[in-house]
This record gives structure tokens, sequence and C-alpha cells, in this order.
């Protein structure tokens, strides 16, 4: 059947669906509020309305269902199907979460009675996320998302270098602080600080060749110098050099990670797509008890 271009406006279903995206957790669920329709199978709509009603029961009776972590992997999975990329940091703890958001909806799910709540436990037929997945990336990253330095034995040994070498370059400089502020080339409340990403002296201009070293900058007024002293200097170029390797190390465990799941894109893919249908089932339930609505009886006519 043929509806006027209008007639979500005149019937206020409009506002029905903007109201269901409401609920929606994230842009996963508000893909299948947008593709809401009016259709005429019985069957269709009978699953549809089954499957909004268990939900709303389920809400109703148990607030534990999995309310959290909706992120949308989606586009993020199609891009690293490509042989090459790689997955961002970031995004890669936006995956553990949601990934273990979907096995903790489909273990909920599974364990609910098959002859309360049939409909949802169809949903879960066939979908299912492997648990050696999550683990590896929890090797990869620690709880704020940051990069450990267990994720390679490679990045171990580059951090704890750069644990040795900023060491040294603390207690370097600040002997030559020391010493300059017993010759008073520099202010005796002087403190280290950074310029250029490098560790500097602060010390009056007039004695700027009393300490080899490099100027990086210099006070408005032209009184004060900023320089790091020679004998960091070295030792700041290794730590760069260092950083460098950092970088470059994590970007090879994110592709070695990258690569290992490729494979598994085409399930992984299958999953966000039971998370954003259980979204939206969960928004059409949580509508429906803000409105006290309940499923109708429905009778085949055909």
């Amino acid at each position: 059947m043929i509806y006027p271009k209008n007639f979500e406006e005149k019937t206020g279903f409009d506002q029905v669906r903007q109201m269901i995206r409401e609920n929606c957790l994230s842009p996963l669920g508000g893909y299948y509020v947008d593709k809401i329709r009016f259709f005429s199978d019985f069957n269709l709509i009978n699953k549809s309305l089954s499957q909004a009603e268990e939900f709303r029961l389920l809400l109703l009776e148990d607030s534990g269902f999995p309310a959290q972590d909706y992120f949308d992997l989606t586009p993020e999975l199609q891009r690293i199907k490509i042989e090459g990329t790689y997955i961002e940091k970031d995004t890669l703890f936006d995956l553990k979460s949601s990934l273990i958001t979907i096995t903790d909806s489909i273990e909920y799910i599974n364990k609910l009675d098959a002859l309360r709540f049939p409909n949802l436990k169809q949903l879960t037929v066939n979908i299912g996320v492997e648990k050696i997945i999550i683990l590896r990336i929890k090797k990869i990253i620690d709880k704020k998302g940051n990069i450990k330095d267990t994720a390679s034995q490679k990045l171990l040994e580059i951090r704890k270098e750069l644990i040795r070498k900023q060491s040294s370059i603390d207690k370097n400089i600040n002997q030559s602080l020391k010493a300059a502020k017993r010759s008073g080339w520099v202010a005796d409340d002087a403190e280290v600080t950074i310029r250029n990403g490098r560790m500097v002296i602060p010390m009056a201009a007039a004695y700027k060749r009393k300490i080899r070293g490099f100027i990086h900058d210099e006070s408005a007024t032209g009184q004060t110098v900023y320089l790091e002293p020679e004998e960091i200097f070295d030792i700041n170029n290794e730590i760069r050099e260092l950083e460098n390797a950092e970088r470059r190390e994590i970007i090879q465990v994110l592709k070695n990670f990258t690569d290992f799941i490729r494979p598994q894109i085409p399930e992984l893919l299958e999953a966000y797509r039971f998370l954003g249908l259980i979204d939206f089932i969960r928004a059409k339930a949580k509508f429906a008890i803000k409105i006290n609505a309940l499923k109708p009886d429905l009778s085949d006519q055909t």
C-alpha cells in the first residue's frame, strides 16, 4: 500500500518514531528506528510486537540487562577489512567494551525461560563473539585504554630504556641547575622547565655562555634564555628516537591484532547487527512502559 508522503505527520507517528529513538542507547538502534515502515504481514507484525512485549516484561521484572557501552564499531570494522589497515588505539577500547556488552547480552538472553521469552532467545541463534578476541585486547590495553608495556616484548624493552634515559636526564639537568645557582647564573628559585619538548634551565641572558648548551627560547624581554645543557642534549635526542620507536611498535601491535581479527569481521558485523536490534527492541519496550502500552491481541484474517 502506498501512503502519502506526510502520512506520518498526519497520524502523529513521526512523534512516536522520535520518542522510540530517544530511548536508543546508540546509533545502532537508531538505524532500526529509521527503518520502521508500515507493513501488513501478520507473522512479521506478531514477531515484532512479541519481541517488544517480551523485552517489556524483562525490564519490569529485572533491571540487570546490559545497558552501557553500545558503541557502533561497524564503520571501523568495514574500514579494516583492507589489508595493511589497522584499528586505532582509542577505537580498540570501544571495541573491547562493546564486545563485552554483546557477550553479556547473549549470555543473559540464553539464560531466559524459553517458554516465556521465545522471540528474544531466537535473536541469539548463530550469534557469538570469540572470547579470545576480548582476551587479546585485554593483553594490549589497560582498563583506561592505554597501551600496556607488556603488549609486546619489544615495547616493554623500549619503555624500560625510556625510563632509564629520562632518569639520567633528570639527574644531569638538576646537577647543572644546582651548579648554576651556586655560581649565581640563575635565580635561587629557578626550576627546570620545558621548551620545544626539551628540559631546559631558565638563566640570565648575560650568563648564557657560562654553560655549554643549546638555547631553545628566550623571554619576551630577552633577559632570560632557556638553555639545554650540552651533557643532556644527546640523551634528549636518544629519547626522541626511543619515542619514535615506541610509536612504531604500538602501530605494529595494532596491525598484528587487526590481522588476527580480520578473518572474523563478518561474524563481528553480525554481532553488532544483533546489538543494534537489541537496542531497538529495548527502546520500543522502554517507550511501551512509559505510555503504559501492552501488546494487542492479533488475529490473522487472511
